[in-house]
C-alpha cells in the first residue's frame, strides 16, 4: 500500500484494501487490490458498503461476473461492479 493511502484513509477503507490485495488467488488479489487502491479513496459510503459486500462472495464467482462469463447477481449489479469491470489492471 503506498504511503499517500495509508496515511490518508479510515481505518475501514484501509482494511478493505488490505482484504482486496489478499483474496487468495493471484488473479484476484491483482485485480480488487489494484481497483481498491485507485477507487476506494473516492467512493462514497453506499459504494465502499457494495464493495464490502462484494468481499464476502467467492473468488470464482466474483471473477465471472466481472469478466462476464455469469451474469451478476441483481444484489451486486451496483456502480461499483461496473466500474470493476471496466478497471483493467496495469
Amino acid at each position: 500500500m503506498s504511503e499517500i493511502v495509508e496515511t490518508t484513509l479510515d481505518p475501514r477503507r484501509k482494511r478493505l484494501i488490505f482484504r482486496s490485495w489478499h483474496r487468495g488467488t493471484k488473479e484476484m488479489d491483482l485485480l480488487m487490490g489494484s481497483f481498491a487502491e485507485k477507487h476506494l479513496p473516492s467512493l462514497g459510503e453506499a459504494d465502499v458498503d457494495a464493495y464490502e459486500r462484494l468481499l464476502l462472495e467467492q473468488d470464482p464467482d466474483v471473477y465471472d461476473w466481472i469478466l462476464g462469463r455469469l451474469p451478476v447477481p441483481a444484489e451486486h449489479d451496483t456502480p461499483v461492479m461496473a466500474l470493476l469491470q471496466q478497471h483493467r489492471y496495469a
